[in-house]
């Protein structure tokens, strides 16, 4: 397992490095913000650990600029305590949220947990249609479905927020970062249509006006 620790305090990042790697997980350290994006950018992990406060900006806009496009399980790891940084770091995604000081017990632990919650749950079942979301492929029982690369990222941005409306305007937004185009509504139930014909399945719910929404099987 590979992970990208970004934390500014020297004596923290090397302990925590060497308790991992002592765990045999492959581990990268970024001490601000620019290193972090540049590791983000050139490397693939299995997750991040997030100091909020760096020199030169914080671990809130890492995580939503380079790692919530990519939904890769995140902890935040701060000297901040106070509820509202906290609740602010769940909203927005992460998996957990650890205060300093904390145990290298207690840390391993929630790390090992997640990447397990993680691994069980990158096979998603809906219906007949399979989804594969570290692969990034999706089958129709067992015959794969061929979507073009940007139906395939409007199709995992509504799998990566199941049983949650994903909006026309987050869509239009995810496609301008995507692509660099402009788009409008009709683009997007323009995509949505093909999305739909090509998986021949009703699991695309669609709320007219607002957006549209995947529902998981379990009730």
């Amino acid at each position: 397992m590979k992970l990208l620790l970004v934390e500014d305090n020297e004596d923290i990042a090397n302990n925590l490095k060497i308790l991992l790697e002592n765990e045999l997980f492959v581990v990268n350290v970024a001490k601000n913000k620019k290193e972090a994006i540049k590791y983000i950018s050139e490397n693939e992990y299995d997750l991040y650990i997030l100091d909020i406060t760096l020199p030169d900006g914080n671990g809130f806009d890492i995580y939503e600029d380079s790692i919530k496009k990519i939904s890769k399980p995140t902890i935040f790891l701060t000297a901040k305590d106070e509820e509202e940084n906290i609740v602010k770091g769940l909203e927005i995604g992460a998996e957990d949220y650890i205060t300093k000081p904390f145990s290298s017990r207690e840390l391993l632990v929630r790390i090992n947990k997640i990447l397990s919650r993680y691994k069980k749950n990158n096979i998603v079942k809906i219906k007949d249609i399979i989804v594969d979301t570290d692969k990034m492929v999706v089958y129709k029982k067992e015959e794969k479905i061929n979507l073009t690369s940007l139906e395939l990222k409007i199709f995992f941005l509504l799998i990566s927020r199941i049983n949650k409306v994903v909006t026309r305007e987050s869509i239009i937004e995810h496609i301008w970062d995507w692509t660099g185009n402009d788009v409008n509504d009709n683009t997007v139930t323009v995509y949505l249509k093909r999305i739909r014909e090509k998986l021949n399945s009703d699991i695309i719910i669609t709320l007219k006006g607002i957006g549209y929404r995947i529902d998981s099987d379990e009730k």
